[in-house]
């Protein structure tokens, strides 16, 4: 069944609720108020309905009408939309990209690359924190299109990866812990004495992850990076966090790396998987690889 509604119809009755009048609405559109007027009442008659109150000196919607202008609304921007994706995919751009990332990495390492990108794309991007097997879960089930994550030591047949840079990790507590109290060595045995804070992997149907932490050791786990830093400030335990990220807060003196302790080091490498490669992937694979630096 063929519709009445029309897109122009829809344009116009938006354009006399903005303006106000058929006349304005009629300028903006570069149309006569007649031909407005002649449209909007065949639309009336082929809808057998009243768009508009015409019993007083100015045409108001009717119910019926506000109705259709609002709904009309909606099929307006929903058009728009189809047409601007349209036009990205046309070009061979992405319409999206999930950019995921572990969440010892801070976030703000990747602000500049996406206002880089879209100085040349009109791709939405999303920046998504995992943690541990969740990182690789992500690439496999395609929640996430790219991912940044330390190395690990073997990839799925499917996946290329680059190493970007490093990080080095170093075990901390706040300033005021009494494990900054201990004597001797800091070995698994006297770790095991203290409260670990670790980050749920977020892994859903992977196996779990853990690493630092030992089988009868106390646990503190939360759900993201932030929220370890922030325990950790409490003394609610130990745990290990990028060298960076730790030295912010021993400047603070909120935090203070543990005596006997060894510092780290891991490669950052970002992945993908080789069958599926678009322009945006692309682009933001070599800006990695040019511009990698952490925050």
């Amino acid at each position: 069944m063929h519709s009445p509604i029309t897109l122009e119809a829809l344009h116009i009755l938006d354009a006399i609720d903005r303006r106000g009048s058929f006349a304005a609405a009629a300028n903006e559109l570069n149309r006569a108020p007649s031909s407005l007027s002649y449209q909007i009442q065949k639309l009336e008659q082929d809808l057998d309905i009243m768009i508009f109150d015409r019993s007083g000196h100015k045409a108001n919607f009717t119910e019926a009408g506000k109705l259709i202008l609002e709904s009309g609304r909606a099929i307006l921007n929903a058009t728009d939309k189809l047409v601007n994706d349209a036009t990205i995919l046309a070009n061979g751009w992405e319409l999206d990209i999930a950019l995921a990332y572990d969440g010892i990495v801070p976030v703000e390492t990747f602000f500049p690359l996406v206002d880089a990108l879209g100085n040349v794309s009109k791709t939405r991007v999303r920046l998504q924190e995992e943690i541990l097997a969740g990182c690789w879960e992500s690439l496999a089930t395609d929640r996430a299109d790219l991912l940044v994550c330390p190395k690990t030591d073997s990839l799925p047949h499917d996946v290329k990866s680059e190493t970007i840079g490093q990080m080095s990790m170093v075990w901390v507590a706040a300033t005021n812990h009494y494990i900054h109290k201990r004597k001797g060595v800091f070995d698994e045995q006297a770790r095991q004495k203290f409260r670990v804070i670790a980050i749920a992997d977020t892994a859903i149907e992977q196996p779990a992850i853990s690493v630092n932490i030992l089988h009868k050791q106390p646990r503190l786990t939360v759900t993201n990076f932030d929220a370890k830093c922030r325990a950790l400030i409490d003394g609610l335990g130990i745990g290990t966090i990028p060298k960076q990220v730790a030295e912010k807060y021993m400047k603070q003196e909120r935090l203070k790396i543990i005596d006997g302790s060894q510092e780290t080091t891991t490669d950052i490498i970002m992945a993908w998987r080789r069958n599926k490669i678009g322009e945006a992937k692309s682009w933001c694979i070599q800006y990695l690889k040019k511009h990698w630096k952490l925050m």
